[in-house]
């Protein structure tokens, strides 16, 4: 099989086939023009998109697979992950559903480590009915963080607004536990990382959140900010890292001050979720930033309650498309250019 060099081949995972992924999926391929910039990969059961193709009368055409080696550049490819499917019931919670997307993310995550697909984009799961004794993670980043290399990122993207966690998904009672200085230095180094390599930023800034109300106000609300989180970016910093903070999460993105810096790092999950998704819901993308591989999703999740309604919006997962190709792309540049240094200094000549 041969591509243009242009056409990435973007593996999608189907997620959960009772949820809005599948629709997403369809409707962001209703733009043929969608084909001019990847080829996509479905990995699911062609039955199984043909009855959710049926429910909510799309008009979109794909071609069957059988093995990664026929994918068809330019064209939306399905591929069997399992041999037979039960009927899809939209909007209802079932094993069954979370069995086909774990055998989905299973088989798009080995396509992508043996580099049959470029990068993998990843349609909603319940998190719940993908626990079994063979699959037990929180959600896709804990799976990609041990299937792949590096270290896992949670990044929310959304044109000039990057969000980056220091926890993900932990519980808020134990938040605290987990902030030291390793980590906070590890995951804003990842974010560093990311912007140069990823977005092509080359001396990116970077704001960090405080762990406690209005950073702890000088110990009246915790010690935490004082004692762990400002010594440890006072270091980083001095080793020439442009890190600033802790800024008071309560005001920082209300106040604007986030449009100063090139990436914002959050203590925990809600804290830098809530205001990102305020801010860009429908649109954001969820990026796995630090891992040798480009996975992105969409920023919402299965949508029981409107699965089957045709009334799912697919702009965020459209964008995590487009999002997944323009990273992949920006690293193979960066890598040329780390390799021949010479093409950066002649491009700035030009």
């Amino acid at each position: 099989m041969s591509k243009p060099v242009e056409n990435t081949i973007v593996g999608i995972s189907i997620g959960d086939v009772n949820g809005v992924g599948c629709e997403v999926i369809l409707k962001t391929f209703e733009d043929v023009r969608m084909l001019e910039t990847c080829t996509p990969v479905i990995f699911a059961n062609v039955k199984t998109i043909s009855n959710t193709k049926r429910l909510i009368n799309s008009q979109v055409n794909f071609q069957r697979i059988d093995k990664l080696e026929n994918i068809i550049a330019g064209k939306i490819n399905v591929i069997n992950v399992w041999p037979d499917a039960d009927e899809v019931i939209l909007g209802v919670k079932s094993e069954i559903a979370g069995t086909y997307a774990v055998k989905s993310l299973q088989a798009a995550t080995e396509a992508l480590k043996n580099n049959q697909i470029d990068v993998l984009v990843t349609a909603p799961i319940n998190k719940k009915n993908i626990q079994s004794g063979e699959f037990n993670f929180p959600g896709h980043t804990d799976y990609l963080a041990q299937e792949l290399q590096g270290d896992a990122l949670m990044f929310m993207i959304h044109d000039q607004l990057r969000v980056g966690l220091l926890t993900d998904h932990v519980p808020v009672k134990e938040v605290s536990s987990h902030i030291n200085e390793a980590l906070i230095h590890k995951k804003i180094k990842l974010v560093v990382q990311s912007l140069i390599q990823d977005f092509t930023i080359t001396k990116p800034k970077v704001a960090v959140l405080g762990i406690n109300p209005h950073c702890g106000d000088e110990g009246v609300i915790g010690n935490e900010d004082d004692a762990v989180l400002k010594p440890a970016l006072v270091k980083l910093f001095d080793q020439g890292y442009m890190v600033f903070g802790p800024f008071a999460a309560d005001s920082f993105f209300g106040s604007g001050q986030y449009k100063n810096y090139d990436a914002v790092v959050a203590v925990y999950h809600d804290q830098g979720l809530i205001p990102f998704k305020t801010l860009a819901f429908g649109e954001g993308v969820n990026y796995t930033a630090g891992l040798n591989k480009v996975r992105t999703s969409p920023d919402h999740g299965t949508a029981y309650e409107i699965a089957g309604t045709g009334t799912a919006n697919e702009t965020s997962f459209r964008q995590a498309i487009y999002s997944a190709v323009d990273i992949f792309q920006a690293r193979k540049t960066h890598q040329e250019i780390a390799v021949n240094p010479l093409k950066r200094s002649e491009s700035v000549k030009e």
